[in-house]
């Protein structure tokens, strides 16, 4: 039994940390959406036992570190699935530790895939709480589209989609520690918050421009000192027409969204003389069940 998916990334349209919970985690409020960009999955099984999981990055682990293999193991856990060597082979088209979700829209995209193959029809809402066990992203990865999660990334509501519209991405050549960027938030001092209510009301009319002036994301003003670029190619992005530009996650990808196409491409050939990482993307539709 074996199947093919692509595992698309997500952008964060906003991110907004509300406070810091009881359990020392943190409460985000942000609009996510999904992309065309994607990573490419293939997951085979046969009779036997265990998970492997292969990359096309050396780097990145094939054990129960990586978030496919704590996929598979959530999935047959809670249905109960015994007896079956699961294969993975993951093509990553996705940059790693970029803020686009690689690892969760992977590990999303194969509880989609193992759902399928065993014909379990568990459905999204199900896969989505089997997804937050292990990832606070996942959930959304499951249908991905445009929605609005808050918490933990386990409170998803449905909102207006995205109107379609061409996506520039640009990850600069330095990473973001996730967990000293939350060590450094003090949900008190945050001065500057994205307009998420406004970027909703937005969505819901199709007024992109009016989502793309409301974008901002609060890890913008924690970074550590030496990351000039995350200025530098929000201001290529403005001034190559695009309609708004920000971080997402934490960082250090920054994305542009642009009604014109011509606009888009103009953006990423500049971006590209400077820039490894440069991804030209649409948005894309939720996921059906």
């Amino acid at each position: 039994m074996i199947e093919n998916a692509v595992a698309h990334a997500k952008l964060n349209i906003s991110l907004d940390i509300v406070e810091k919970m009881a359990d020392g985690y943190h409460s985000l409020k942000t609009v996510m959406q999904s992309i065309s960009l994607g990573d490419e999955i293939t997951v085979e099984c046969v009779p036997g036992k265990g998970v492997s999981v292969r990359t096309d990055l050396p780097y990145l682990p094939g054990d129960e570190r990586n978030i496919a293999s704590k996929a598979t193991a959530a999935f047959y856990k809670y249905t109960g699935i015994e007896g079956f060597q699961t294969r993975i082979n993951i093509s990553k088209k996705i940059p790693v530790c970029a803020g686009l979700g690689g690892g969760s829209t992977d590990g999303a995209c194969i509880l989609r895939m193992l759902d399928k193959i065993f014909k379990t029809s568990l459905g999204h809402k199900t896969l989505e709480e089997i997804g937050g066990s292990f990832g606070s992203d996942v959930p959304f990865c499951v249908a991905g589209g445009t929605r609005l999660s808050e918490g933990r990334g386990d409170v998803l509501s449905d909102i207006a989609p995205m109107p379609h519209c061409c996506v520039v991405i640009c990850k600069p050549p330095f990473s973001c520690s996730t967990s000293e960027l939350y060590r450094q938030v003090k949900c008190e001092k945050i001065k500057a918050r994205p307009d998420t209510e406004g970027i909703v009301a937005a969505l819901g009319t199709g007024d992109l421009r009016g989502v793309a002036r409301r974008m901002y994301n609060v890890f913008e003003d924690i970074l550590p000192r030496g990351t000039r670029d995350i200025a530098e190619i929000k201001y290529i992005m403005h001034d190559n027409g695009a309609l708004g530009a920000t971080m997402t996650g934490s960082g250090p990808s920054v994305f542009g969204i642009f009604d014109d196409k011509a606009y888009a491409q103009k953006a990423y050939g500049q971006l590209k003389a400077s820039y490894k990482d440069v991804f030209m993307a649409e948005t894309a539709e939720r996921l059906q069940e």
